[in-house]
């Protein structure tokens, strides 16, 4: 196994066509033996928190998209926080974020946190795949940064990262979704 990636950023290489993770920006929680997780940080959907969870609408703001972490367990809720108090944390990745623990209850989390994001699903990696699509050259490691987490423009994100990673990536970041048409 490499290195461990847990608190990176995984951004998706323009040779990596798959539509689940096409132009993504993966904020990578765990990366062991065993496999790895983290959650699609780009992919706003059209859900509100409060239409897909109105038990977190106290919790996050009602009107925030759920955004879509990816294609594992796409019904299931994953939350990511910025944590004032790291009691109830599960898993720190970047700095104060991470993710609540299975048992924290909303409320002290509302309190607990300066900021929070809905995903619906995760993207997932078994014993070894994650390792192998790196060195196939599918994704591009880089640093988070707490502003990657919580942008305010998601769909930029991925070009933002590639330039701020200069070299080479800076021309990635600029190339267009269908080549082409350059």
């Amino acid at each position: 196994m490499q290195e461990s990636l847990a608190g990176q950023l995984l951004l998706a290489s323009p040779a990596l066509l798959d539509p689940n993770f096409r132009r993504t920006v993966v904020l990578v929680g765990v990366h062991n033996e065993e496999g790895a997780l983290g959650v699609v940080l780009n992919r706003p959907s059209t859900v509100t928190v409060e239409e897909a969870v109105p038990q977190l609408r106290a919790t996050v703001a009602a009107q925030e998209p759920v955004y879509v972490g990816g294609p594992v367990q796409p019904a299931s809720v994953v939350v990511l926080a910025e944590f004032l108090d790291p009691a109830p944390a599960g898993m720190l990745v970047v700095g104060r974020i991470g993710f609540p623990a299975a048992d924290a209850d909303l409320e002290q989390l509302a309190e607990a946190t300066a900021r929070r994001r809905v995903f619906a699903g995760f993207a997932g990696w078994g014993e070894g795949q994650l390792d192998a699509e790196l060195d196939h050259g599918d994704w591009i490691a880089h640093s988070a940064l707490p502003e990657d987490v919580f942008t305010d423009l998601p769909r930029e994100l991925w070009s933002a990262v590639l330039t701020r990673k200069g070299g080479s990536y800076a021309l990635i970041a600029r190339m267009p979704l269908d080549p082409s048409v350059n």
